[in-house]
């Protein structure tokens, strides 16, 4: 049986250990860009953390292509031409993007917050607490263009059972609020099993078994068998990690 978290109601992790870390996403203030800049100057940003690689203007028309965003090669060059008589943009001699930080300009219409729920493991589970909120992240809509902000939450990643899918020890994991819209099978999630938290990958291995997986170079890291009919909620679904490299402290 699965129990999905109320909005009043979300999980968080208790441990012994405080941060006190702020997160700056977006570090350009002042000026207002138009709409179109400001989303060309997000999605370089975004590709950059995504691929680990700074796009040329036709790899860039292409992601936002894939994205769904109908902008012509043209159009794309005249709003990175735009950009780079701002200071914003600058290409090297292969034309790669490369983002400049300018604190004369900002559309902080662009920019939601969403809670903190204290830390969670990516090695044993942890014992959590309801309405404890450790802070909020500040974050660009254009990363997550497709999910409602309201129901977004993070956690802080404790532990390496989860670093070969990139989510490091320190890291913040954005998760989406389950509400049992669709099928978990494969996905990653934040799990409360009998009061303990956890981030692992959900699998049916059947009989009525599901398997919370570590994915890890660390091979001491086991996963956790649980039956469907225990008390299991899942609080999140996986949307991406901010890893803490990005992190102003």
């Amino acid at each position: 049986m699965f129990f999905e978290l109320s909005t009043e109601k979300m999980v968080a992790v208790i441990i012994m250990h405080c941060y006190n870390i702020s997160v700056i996403i977006i570090k350009i203030k002042n000026m207002k860009l138009t709409g179109k800049q400001q989303s060309i100057l997000e999605s370089v940003r975004e590709y950059v953390e995504q691929r680990r690689e700074n796009p040329t203007s036709y790899r860039l028309q292409k992601y936002l292509s894939d994205m769904g965003v109908g902008d012509s090669l043209k159009s794309v060059m005249q709003v990175i031409e735009a950009l780079e008589k701002k200071g914003l943009v600058k290409r090297d001699e292969k034309r790669k993007l490369y983002i400049v930080e300018n604190k004369r300009y900002a559309n902080w219409k662009n920019i939601f917050s969403i809670p903190i729920y204290g830390l969670a493991s990516c090695g044993e589970a942890l014992a959590y607490a309801e309405d404890n909120v450790d802070g909020y992240l500040q974050i660009s809509k254009s990363l997550f263009r497709k999910t409602e902000p309201a129901k977004l939450f993070a956690v802080k990643a404790l532990g390496d059972s989860m670093d070969k899918e990139k989510i490091n020890d320190g890291d913040y994991v954005v998760f989406e609020k389950y509400e049992n819209q669709g099928d978990l099978e494969g996905k990653i999630v934040v799990a409360v099993i009998n009061g303990m938290a956890t981030i692992k990958r959900f699998k049916k291995v059947g009989g009525g078994i599901i398997g919370l997986f570590p994915n890890s170079a660390n091979k001491s890291h086991q996963p956790i068998f649980i039956h469907q009919s225990d008390s299991v909620m899942i609080a999140g679904v996986f949307k991406r990690v901010l890893p803490v490299k990005y992190v102003s402290l």
